[in-house]
């Protein structure tokens, strides 16, 4: 039998802050052939990115790693720089999660993508851009000979990730590491991602290590599988077999916590909550020096009804309209039209006379992190929006009203002194949450509330909001590009395109049997049968 192409025996990883030492891999194994697609999946923590780094060299300086990494025969763990110069960016590359962070944003992509060219393939400069302009095509950028001058800015994400990969493959690599490669993409573009990557290894003869979260990814991609949890591999093997009968208890928590199911309808009287007619947001793009201004209506013309108890979800790719819309209906961005907030005409109020309706009209952000102040304890945070709306309020009661909407979001009452960065992903979810249940809202848009969550702590999440829904008799808005939470959170879906509404019904009619080829397309993207 042939050698594996990479080889990790009992592989440890450790990190120290100068007084603690925390071991965060465990002596595990690892084989990756030639040509062979492997993934590593587990929750954030598990250790699968460190492996990856450690075995390229790629530890912060804080981090130790002990145990062997074969790679074509040679011993990685521990080689000089120069050694792993020779092998990094040539024959093994790395693609990372976060491509903004990863290129350098003073430098066109042309010229980040000819570096490792010239580094490791010996090409002048010249030669370096022609090949940088052949691969911005093999990797599907449009107007490449326009694009190798752009700055990673100009570029979408899904753009961004190909330069990533045109950079990654410049020098046909045997083998190419993909960390979370999709993780901030539209469905649309994850599918294209992932369906060019896996068309690359095949004519390019490369082994493809994919290390990710997500077990759709996992079943169209890979071949084999190796669960990672708190640093060790609980289990692995043929990707099919593990799949259909998980022998490992974790393995089988992570299968079962992708979202399932449909959720059922309100009752048929449950009265109107919020109407919208026409709704129009628009906004003046600036002009350039050869330009003229122009406009973008980034929602063109929506209407929709909700009731009490309903949750309306709002599917599409990035730049649809859907976050735009969610602001809209609460009065956040300006818009035409009419909106009615159990029957009263909220399009004429000014702010003072909307004040006392913003506490039942409540807003979850994507990040928790970006939406909680860093400067504030939890408990601060929660209480916040109580300073405005119940200004009667004493210190001690809101701070005791604190104490309630975090016990009942399953934060325990007793950390609300900390600061959201001592908690994780999803516990600051949860404290995003809190900070809108304390005020009893009646309406909540939830934007992109789990897309940067793993799947357990996602279906957590999504439990809560439905308890937290029967409980209250919550009206939800639901915008998410990911169907899959969509469709087990939502009874009534709108699909939006350029701003409009292409398709719209309850969800299981959406699924079963979509109208629309857009549709059609964002269902098998997410590899969600219709």
């Amino acid at each position: 039998m042939a050698a594996p192409l990479l080889a990790i025996r009992n592989l440890k990883i450790r990190f120290s802050d100068g007084r603690h030492s925390h071991e965060v891999v465990r002596g595990i194994d690892l084989d990756v052939a030639a040509g062979e697609s492997v993934a590593i999946v587990g929750e954030s923590g598990s250790g699968k990115s460190q492996t990856a780094l450690a075995s390229i060299g790629l530890l912060a300086r804080n981090g130790a790693s002990s145990g062997s990494v074969i790679f074509e025969g040679g011993e990685l763990l521990g080689a000089t720089p120069g050694a792993l110069d020779k092998v990094r960016g040539a024959r093994i590359t790395m693609i990372f999660q976060e491509p903004m962070t990863s290129l350098d944003p003073l430098f066109p992509i042309g010229v980040q993508i000819a570096e490792p060219l010239v580094a490791h393939g010996g090409l002048n400069r010249r030669a370096a851009r022609q090949r940088a302009l052949e691969l911005l095509r093999l990797v599907g950028i449009p107007e490449p000979e326009h694009r190798v001058r752009s700055y990673p800015h100009q570029l979408s994400g899904g753009q961004r990730q190909r330069v990533m990969i045109a950079m990654a493959i410049a020098n046909n690599p045997v083998l190419l590491i993909a960390d979370e490669p999709t993780t901030a993409l539209d469905v649309t573009v994850q599918a294209q991602i992932l369906d060019l990557l896996r068309d690359l290894q095949r004519r390019l003869n490369m082994a493809l290590l994919l290390i990710t979260h997500d077990l759709g990814l996992v079943r169209r991609y890979a071949s084999r599988v190796y669960v990672m949890r708190a640093g060790e591999i609980v289990e692995s093997g043929d990707v099919a077999a593990v799949m259909a009968n998980p022998k490992s208890a974790y393995t089988r928590a992570l299968i079962d916590a992708e979202p399932a199911g449909f959720k059922a309808p309100p009752p048929a009287d449950a009265p109107a909550l919020l109407e919208a007619c026409d709704i129009r947001v628009a906004f003046a793009l600036p002009s350039g020096v050869f330009s003229k201004a122009r406009i973008l209506r980034a929602v063109d013309g929506v209407s929709l009804a909700l009731r009490e108890g309903q949750t309306l979800g709002i599917a599409g790719e990035s730049g649809s309209g859907k976050s735009t819309l969610g602001r809209a209906l609460l009065r956040l961005t300006p818009c035409s039209g009419r909106l009615l907030f159990r029957g009263a005409d909220i399009q004429r109020l000014d702010q003072r006379a909307l004040r006392p309706l913003r506490r039942k009209m409540q807003l979850v952000f994507q990040d928790p992190f970006g939406s909680l102040s860093p400067r504030m304890s939890v408990g601060e945070i929660v209480a916040e929006g109580l300073l405005v709306h119940a200004p009667e309020m004493s210190a001690r009661q809101r701070d005791g009203e604190a104490a309630g909407a975090l016990a009942e979001v399953g934060i325990d009452p007793e950390k609300r002194h900390r600061t959201p960065n001592e908690f994780s992903g999803g516990q600051r979810q949860r404290i995003a949450i809190a900070r809108a249940m304390i005020l009893k809202p009646k309406l909540v848009v939830l934007d992109e509330p789990t897309s940067a969550l793993d799947r357990s702590v996602q279906k957590d999440v999504l439990a809560l909001l439905q308890k937290l829904q029967q409980a209250h008799q919550l009206t939800y808005v639901f915008i998410t590009h990911d169907l899959a939470v969509v469709r087990a959170m939502a009874d009534e879906i709108l699909v939006m395109k350029d701003g409009r509404i292409v398709e719209r019904g309850a969800t299981r009619e959406i699924f079963e049997r979509p109208r629309q080829d857009y549709t059609r397309r964002l269902i098998a993207a997410a590899m969600l049968a219709a």
